[in-house]
This record gives C-alpha cells, structure tokens and sequence, in this order.
C-alpha cells in the first residue's frame, strides 16, 4: 500500500514518566515530514498487562511505539510483543542507557521520572533566587508575608548573602534592614515569629567591615555609618525590634554564611516538624 493510501499515522508514546523525551523526539522527526501524525501518549505505565493492551491496539492502526522506560522487564515485553505482532518500535532511552553503562562505575538507579523531579527542582530553585532579589533589604514588605523565612538585622550583617545561600535550597527568603531612623514595616509583626531570624553581630566587627565597605566605595572612614557609637545605637535598636518580634536571634560574628544558613535550616526543619 502507498503511503499516500495509509490512515493517518499514530505514535503511541509509553512511559513510566509523563512521556516528554519521547514526545520531544517524534515532534522533532515528524517535523521533517509533511503529513501530520496522531500523537497518543501512555504515561505511568508500570504493568505488563497494561503494556501488552496497548500495543495489542497499535497492532491495529498504522502506528509506531516510542517508548522510554527504565525498567529491564519492561523493555524486554515491549520487544517481544512488538516482534509478535510486526510493530515498529523505538527505544528512546535504552541506546543511550547501555552507553553509560559502559563507562559509569556504577548501575543505573532506574528509577522513573529522575529528570523531571530534577526539572522541577531547578524551577524550584530559580523562582526562590527571584523571590530573594524581588524582596531583598525592604524593597516590598509584602513578600514578608509569602517567605518561608524572614531575616532582619541591621545593616552589613549578611542579610542579603543569607536570602541568597537559602534560596539556592529552594527556600524563599526575604530580609528587613534595621534602621533606628525608620520604623519597620508593619508586616513583620504578622509573620509568624517562628519564621522570622534576626542577625547580630559584634560592634568591632561590624566596625570593621563597615569601614571596609566604604573604602571599597571611595568614602571616608570617618563616616558616621562606620563610628562605633552609630553601630552600637543601631545593634540596640535592632535588638529591641528583635525582642518585640519575639524571634530567634543568631550571632553571625566571625561565622561563615554557609554555617549560619545550615543553622537557619536546621531550625525551619525543626519548625515544620512541630
């Protein structure tokens, strides 16, 4: 029969995942053609029976199976039956997976699925670097609200690296400044306080990296930004602000950003397990 002559064609696509790498090969082949083809995907396919009920069907139509699954009985089935029946089948995964296998130290984990858990968990990541730069040092209370935590300190007291390391954990972190000049916005007296992280530090070393700052800047360091008595009526005001909150208070003094964010993990774990 002419390919002119043929129903039009149907490509089964089965998967013990949603089915997106299959799919994402056959649009891309089928587009070197100029007949349109049926796309029928079979996705969480994880039982013989079901199996063998599907390519019985495509045993029927003009069809060809793609099909990316990880587990060996699976593949092995799909072989057999589409040999049985004289089906066109395509292994979209196996090829590849054999290759690794000659190289890797390792077995495979065959686990469905891996690449889209891995997918989301990089969206999850990217949109929580987003939230920490739409919501950081103040820029809109109302994040305050959304984060899964808030960190509030006074200025140069790694605020912004925090919500930065936290994010990248997928934690959406958004932070407050403590200025004696300004009163703090009132969302944070709304965010549940077990939420909520304030940072201290010592004087001298926030004088310290202070005057680095503005020398870093061109400034003076006579600055009253970097004088001790500036520093020690903000670290008060902090504190009181931090009291008031009632919130947990941890000292970053001479501790690096990733020890003071395991911390802060630690805590949020704890919390959400109580």
């Amino acid at each position: 029969m002419l390919l002119e002559e043929k129903a039009q064609a149907v490509i089964y696509l089965i998967s013990d995942s949603i089915g997106e790498t299959a799919e994402f090969v056959v649009k891309a082949v089928s587009s070197q053609f100029n007949r349109t083809v049926r796309i029928r995907r079979e996705p969480y396919l994880t039982d013989r029976v079901r199996l063998e009920k599907i390519l019985d069907e495509a045993a029927k139509q003009n069809s060809i199976v793609a099909y990316t699954l990880v587990k060996p009985d699976l593949r092995k089935a799909i072989e057999e039956k589409a040999q049985a029946c004289n089906l066109p089948v395509v292994d979209v995964l196996g090829p590849m997976l054999d290759a690794f296998l000659r190289i890797m130290p390792e077995e495979p984990r065959l686990e469905p699925g891996l690449v889209r858990r891995m997918d989301s968990d990089y969206f999850d990541r990217i949109a929580a670097i987003e939230f920490a730069v739409k919501y950081d040092d103040g820029k809109d209370s109302r994040g305050m609200l959304l984060a899964d935590v808030v960190l509030v300190g006074v200025s140069r007291t790694s605020k912004t690296p925090l919500s930065m390391y936290l994010a990248h954990k997928q934690i959406k972190a958004a932070n407050l400044p403590l200025i004696p000049e300004v009163e703090p916005a009132e969302e944070i007296y709304e965010v549940p306080k077990e939420k909520i992280i304030g940072l201290t530090i010592a004087p001298e070393l926030l004088q310290k990296i202070r005057r680095e700052r503005l020398s870093s800047l061109g400034l003076r360091n006579g600055s009253n930004y970097a004088s001790m008595e500036r520093i020690l009526g903000e670290l008060d005001y902090g504190q009181k602000i931090m009291r008031a909150i009632g919130c947990r208070v941890f000292d970053v003094s001479n501790k690096a950003v990733e020890e003071v964010a395991g911390k802060i993990l630690k805590l949020l774990k704890e919390t959400d397990r109580s």
